[in-house]
């Protein structure tokens, strides 16, 4: 599958892209609204932006508590009915009166499901599309993404003037609800990937068992800390240069869109194969120019530039679901989804603390250095995943020799 048209004639993938789409956007107009709000309330610029941040953390508890769900539940039922809690989640953050403690206890709710959304939405893309869409679909999943946050914060700011934060807050929920039905009505019934009840100790064991492969532990380091701390780097736009950090934001999803549609489009795969390290080294260096304190001209470049390197992320994706049996697909990319969230929180304070010892431009250009040496020390487990080829899916969705004999190892732990 190499062209967009092939890909939305795909049965599914249109009202799972619409979905998707709408969960971005409530999200976005949501996190801007609660922000706000709660800065209105309290005065308070870090519980504002744990207001709009602080769930992305709350993902690491719901990876080792409740990931077992993503793929023990039915895809439909689970995207729909999770939609509907995010929406009556939103609307009960815009009654008033609100105690700060309240909101900030459903926002703990909601990253604990977070983790678990994102595990059933990307498995059922696994499932939507062949062994050869899934980059495709993933990168436009990810471009989507991208306008759709950019789109959220502009009418998300528009919105908070013209009727308030409640009021946003209120489109937000109603975002959600249009994304349920849709969820509902566009995509068809499908039973779980995995027999059994969800539980903390499924969460676990299946978290170990994708952890206990060197490739997979591989492929997961190199998701989570490169790109993790390069989003510290871009934490520090704001105090770097406060009038133009929106500029820099905005070129920066403009290189991530472009390294998207490079890596999921144009590139045929004898190339992707190639240029994972490289990604990665390209979404870190072009930062090490910060030293210099370069002027905005510089600055830009070196962000745009360097954004296309986030393109590494659907190469590492597509060997992740190559080395990974298809029944575990869900909580494979939930577990990548969280951590990969986690460890961008973890690094946006690491790269506050040392700009508060030093300059943003130190912190910026240590994030980057470091990522640097991360990807040097995974590069040949990178190289060793690429080169093991895993056994073909067969068609008809059915596992190759290695998914049968995985199936075999999670049925073990049962019978006993």
């Amino acid at each position: 599958m190499r062209t967009y048209r092939e890909l939305f004639r795909t049965p599914e993938f249109t009202p799972f892209f619409a979905a998707s789409s709408l969960q971005v956007a409530g999200l976005t107009i949501g996190g801007l609204a609660l922000g706000t709000h709660i800065y209105e309330k309290t005065g308070s610029p870090l519980l504002s932006a744990l207001a709009m941040f602080g769930p992305s953390l709350a993902q690491v508890l719901g990876a080792t508590l409740l990931l077992s769900a993503a793929d023990r539940l039915p895809p439909r039922g689970a995207m729909t009915a999770l939609a509907l809690v995010y929406a009556l989640a939103t609307a009960a953050q815009a009654v008033p009166d609100m105690p700060v403690w309240g909101a900030f206890s459903i926002l703990l709710c909601l990253g604990l499901l977070a983790s678990v959304g994102g595990g059933v939405r990307y498995g059922l893309l696994n499932e939507v599309l062949p062994r050869d869409g899934y980059l495709l679909g993933r990168s436009v999943v990810n471009m989507s993404a991208g306008a759709m946050q950019i789109t959220g914060f502009a009418v998300g700011g528009v919105l908070v003037t013209a009727l308030s934060p409640r009021g946003t807050l209120l489109v937000a929920a109603g975002a959600f609800l249009v994304g349920a039905a849709v969820a509902r009505a566009g995509l068809g019934r499908r039973a779980p990937r995995v027999a059994g009840r969800p539980s903390v100790a499924e969460t676990w064991r299946v978290n170990g068992l994708l952890w206990s492969s060197p490739h997979r532990r591989t492929l997961y380091l190199a998701l989570w800390l490169p790109n993790g701390l390069v989003v510290g780097a871009e934490s520090q736009f704001v105090p770097y240069d406060p009038g133009r950090a929106g500029l820099l934001l905005a070129l920066g999803a403009l290189g991530m869109l472009s390294g998207d549609v490079l890596v999921g489009r144009v590139l045929p795969a004898r190339w992707r194969a190639r240029l994972g390290v490289p990604l990665l080294l390209l979404l870190a260096v072009p930062y090490l120019v910060f030293v210099l304190r370069p002027p905005i001209a510089l600055a830009a470049v070196a962000v745009t530039v360097a954004s296309a390197g986030f393109g590494a992320s659907l190469v590492q994706q597509e060997r992740l679901m190559a080395h990974t049996p298809d029944e575990l697909s869900g909580q494979a990319l939930g577990l990548h989804s969280s951590g990969m969230l986690t460890m961008q929180g973890v690094a946006a304070a690491v790269a506050g603390g040392i700009a508060e010892l030093t300059s943003p431009a130190t912190a910026m250009t240590a994030m980057a250095a470091l990522s640097v040496a991360v990807t040097l020390c995974l590069a040949p487990g990178l190289r060793a995943a690429a080169t093991a080829a895993p056994a073909p899916r067969p068609p008809g969705g059915g596992g190759g020799t290695r998914d049968r004999e995985s199936k075999v190892r999670l049925r073990a732990p049962r019978a006993r």
